[in-house]
């Protein structure tokens, strides 16, 4: 464990390099770590499961107990001597458990470690939190770069649509020409219409994870620290993985189980102290004559033995239920890892792939501008039409929008691939918003708390709800790509009417 702190600190400053001037990846991580319902609620299932170590601990504590009655005898068939007319009695018993076959003590070792489990399956979710933060705050990011993209290429051919039909008007274009540049605008704006749609779910799933409309995103800083190859990324994700250290928890807590289950079939002893304390009120000897005390007290002292002898075969059933219950918590181990293991092994592919992606769309983006101003000059001497112009501006609009969908796919793959190491924690990531919650806190607060009138109060509500949060939109600010506004017909007119050429 040590052999990780000084990657977790490179893991926690990456995110301090984003610009303050816009919403950051930071911020949006501290957000959610602090109002998102799945990690809130988390921790109050945690608090619930920490309780299971007093319950267990109560068994094996002394237990105290009072009673008390009165009764009136409406029917008498002897004297008052034998049945006095009324009477109230109080009893007080104090138990304290000796033996219990090992049940106390297993129950206790078994909530404790769930209790364990619990706190490990914690770091998991928050650890599955953060990706799905990262997951949507790139997706705002590409899908508002894909919108704008789309924007500018129906502005241009929307500019370019009415060039060639006022050019086919004068007669230097024919009417293909103007049927290729409509129907490119059409195909165009479909596909705005699409990738609008796309912003705005992606907006609001942003808002469904952190819990706010997303501002002007700020490029995520890169991820430091990741493993050179899949042998090392597996290697770390099953020593440090969350989910797989909990299933292991999970396994190890049904091995008391078994004991629990056995120690019902083993004697039972208790140490017992009782008192009791009855009053006739004035009811007994009455209408007799005979003076005789109206109250009565005793007190005893011993030890009870339960030796149990048959039950049915209810022992033995609860023994190897128990039995396959660990079985299927080994098994649950072998599954969590096999997942962590492709999980592992999965993030890493799809990391390396999108590098090899991002730098072959980026080769293509720059080829593309290329080609499109070659395309544009050779149109200018005649050598090319206005559908050789928009294929190769097609072309380029495809490029960018691959390169910016892997630069996505990059970062999200890369953060799933620390998740995966357990290297994607609040306690990895450094966040600010306050401090960082700390199961343990309420463990030891309530491990050993013994008041049966202990309370934490009405719970409230700690998740914000997004009720009041607009409905988003597809508006984006982002920069566009120069060489896509640029009209696509830039050619002068070669004569008008129906001398013209292509009137020929």
């Amino acid at each position: 464990m040590h052999g990780k702190i000084p990657s977790l600190l490179v893991v926690g400053a990456f995110l301090l390099a984003t610009p303050a001037s816009a919403d950051t990846l930071r911020e949006a991580l501290a957000r959610a770590y602090q109002t998102n319902p799945t990690i809130t609620g988390a921790r109050a299932g945690q608090r619930a499961v920490d309780e299971n170590v007093p319950i267990a601990r109560a068994a094996g504590l002394p237990s105290a107990s009072a009673g008390g009655s009165y009764s009136e005898n409406l029917l008498r068939s002897g004297n008052s001597l034998s049945s006095p007319a009324r009477s109230a009695s109080a009893d007080t018993s104090l138990v304290v458990p000796i033996y219990r076959g090992g049940a106390v003590r297993n129950s206790l070792r078994a909530a404790e470690t769930r209790a364990d489990a619990g706190r490990l399956g914690l770091r998991g979710t928050e650890s599955d939190l953060f990706t799905d933060v990262v997951a949507a705050y790139n997706d705002v990011i590409r899908d508002e770069a894909v919108v704008g993209l789309n924007h500018q290429n129906v502005r241009v051919l929307e500019i370019n649509l009415r060039a060639s039909r006022d050019r086919f008007q004068v007669g230097d274009l024919t009417r293909t020409d103007v049927a290729q540049s409509e129907a490119r605008l059409s195909i165009a704006r479909g596909q705005l219409q699409s990738a609008e749609a796309r912003l705005i779910s992606s907006r609001e799933n942003y808002i469904r994870v952190v819990g706010a409309p997303p501002g002007t995103l700020a490029e995520p800083p890169p991820l430091p620290n990741l493993p050179v190859s899949v042998d090392a990324a597996v290697a770390q994700a099953l020593a440090d993985n969350p989910f797989l250290l909990a299933a292991a928890r999970q396994r190890d807590a049904t091995r008391y189980d078994i004991g629990i289950a056995r120690a019902a079939r083993l004697p039972q002893v208790s140490g017992v102290v009782g008192g009791s304390y009855t009053n006739f009120l004035g009811s007994l000897g009455s209408g007799t004559g005979v003076r005789v005390g109206q109250d009565g007290a005793s007190g005893n002292v011993g030890l009870s033995l339960s030796l149990p002898l048959f039950q049915g075969g209810r022992p033995g059933a609860q023994v190897r239920q128990a039995e396959a219950r660990r079985s299927q918590a080994i098994e649950a181990v072998t599954e969590t890892e096999r997942a962590v293991i492709a999980q592992a092994r999965s993030a890493f592919a799809v990391y390396r792939s999108s590098l090899e992606v991002i730098a072959s769309s980026q080769n293509a983006v720059n080829a593309n501008r290329l080609s499109l101003e070659g395309v544009r000059a050779e149109n200018s001497v005649g050598t090319r039409t206005i559908l050789d112009i928009l294929n190769a501006e097609q072309e380029l609009l495809n490029s960018q929008v691959t390169l910016v969908t892997a630069r996505r796919d990059a970062y999200v793959a890369g953060f799933a691939l620390l998740a995966a190491m357990g290297n994607a924690e609040a306690r990895d990531l450094g966040l600010d918003g306050g401090a960082l919650y700390d199961p343990m806190l309420n463990y030891n607060r309530v491990r050993r708390r013994i008041n049966d009138f202990a309370s934490d109060g009405e719970p409230a509500p700690v998740a914000t709800g997004t009720t009041l949060t607009p409905s988003q939109d597809a508006a984006v600010t982002r920069p566009l790509e120069p060489a896509l506004g640029t009209p696509v017909d830039r050619t002068r007119s070669l004569s008008t009417g129906s001398a013209s050429p292509n009137r020929q």
